[in-house]
């Protein structure tokens, strides 16, 4: 390879004969560089929200419905409504090994929930303490979910959605005050963090209220569940999980456990992997957008790489015919070529690198919904690696095909070129 300072002093003489066309290059190598920061950063932005807001219903977890029978089994006729009791879970803890954590879930819609002179309509629900941990139900600062001791003693406490909380409390502190659910007084124990929520199956969180399951039964006199809650012991236990839930529920209420409607579950799991590759489709597709945008420049680099050859034919023939090697004239024009994609690249970094960190300060500054569902746009490890990548391979495939023809010229031809 020729010196570097050689390899510089030919760049500087082409860049004072070809500037306007370099410039030009730089540019739209930069612009392309832009376009793949800007769409992948906003890619990788919107993967991690929407990965999140998935998880804040819960991960890992299976909500099972009771429904109707649709096959006959053992004398009994297709049809039959199934009804689950909270003892069912019991059955379930015994027999099926692969059951790490479980809740049965009773909800009743339009309870009347008051505090002071403020009255709402509010979903309720009966829960054990397992579901806290199960749905993401975490805490504010100050206060608690639920706990063995208040399903035990059947104590009136209660653990307010968000939503709730601001409707009956506005900035005020709720712990420790009293509602009335119905004419029923109860104590607040604890309000739901705030949350994104995704996915749901009877509302959103920040709208419902939980008291203990036994609490619940007892003053409404509910018999039934409305579903039951449980995960497994690992994530990859829950395709058996489920299986072994058919089987268990299935022998203990008379159904066929290959009766899909008999029962009815939700693998968020399962939700949770499509999800994802959902979003490295889209992540893929930005990412080629952008790459598309990048060639444009680096045919630019190719052109300019061409023009260079040509000007220099006589040269790389006097080069040639004094002893030079193909691979000098090669490694120079391939430098070349590098370093006019380096410099635009370096420049179109710099100015998404700004860009995305602007966007980031304006929207933790002038909060909205719309950029929570949305993600902030962050320019990750991961794609700077796919950016350098690229705009190697342009830099190189613009250098490399022009630097190759000027390598295979021979000396006596170059130096008949006009």
């Amino acid at each position: 390879m020729p010196r570097l300072g050689l390899v510089f002093q030919l760049f500087r003489r082409t860049a004072r004969t070809q500037g306007k066309r370099m410039a030009m290059t730089v540019a739209a190598i930069a612009w392309g560089t832009l376009t793949v920061v800007l769409l992948l950063s906003f890619g990788e932005g919107l993967n991690r929200s929407l990965a999140r807001n998935m998880r804040s219903m819960g991960e890992g977890i299976l909500i099972v419905w009771p429904g109707s029978t649709a096959k006959a089994y053992q004398g009994y006729p297709p049809g039959r409504s199934l009804r689950f009791r909270p003892e069912d879970l019991d059955l379930l803890r015994a027999y099926v090994p692969e059951l790490g954590a479980a809740s049965a879930e009773i909800v009743r819609w339009g309870e009347n929930l008051s505090h002071g002179r403020r009255t709402l309509a509010a979903t309720v629900k009966g829960v054990e303490p397992a579901y806290g941990a199960m749905r993401n139900q975490h805490p504010q600062p100050g206060g608690r979910f639920l706990d063995e001791a208040d399903e035990r003693e059947r104590r009136r406490v209660i653990f307010l959605g968000d939503r709730i909380k601001e409707e009956l409390f506005g900035d005020a502190d709720a712990v420790g005050e009293t509602v009335l659910l119905g004419r029923v007084p109860f104590t607040v124990i604890g309000v739901l963090a705030h949350k994104v929520q995704m996915g749901a199956y009877s509302g959103m969180d920040e709208n419902h209220v939980i008291v203990p399951l036994s609490t619940f039964r007892a003053l409404y006199g509910s018999r039934f569940v409305s579903n039951f809650v449980v995960r497994a012991r690992v994530p990859e236990l829950t395709p058996h999980l489920e299986r072994r839930l058919r089987e268990v529920l299935g022998a203990h209420h008379r159904f066929d456990p290959e009766d899909r409607r008999a029962l009815d579950a939700w693998d968020t799991v399962e939700g949770h992997r499509l999800l994802g590759l959902m979003l490295l489709a889209i992540e893929v597709f930005l990412g080629l957008i952008g790459a598309l945008t990048l060639l444009v420049g680096g045919v630019g680099v190719a052109n300019i790489m061409y023009a260079v050859v040509r000007q220099r034919t006589r040269e790389i023939g006097v080069q040639m015919a004094l002893g030079a090697r193909g691979s000098w004239v090669l490694g120079s024009l391939v430098l070349e070529a590098l370093a006019l994609t380096a410099t635009g690249g370096a420049l179109g970094v710099g100015v998404g690198v700004v860009v995305v960190q602007l966007l980031g300060w304006a929207q933790r500054s002038f909060p909205h919904e719309v950029f929570d569902y949305l993600g902030s746009p962050v320019f990750s490890p991961g794609v700077a690696a796919v950016v350098v990548l690229l705009l190697g391979s342009v830099g190189f495939a613009a250098g490399y095909f022009p630097s190759r023809r000027a390598a295979a010229i021979q000396p006596a031809v170059a130096l008949r070129c006009e």
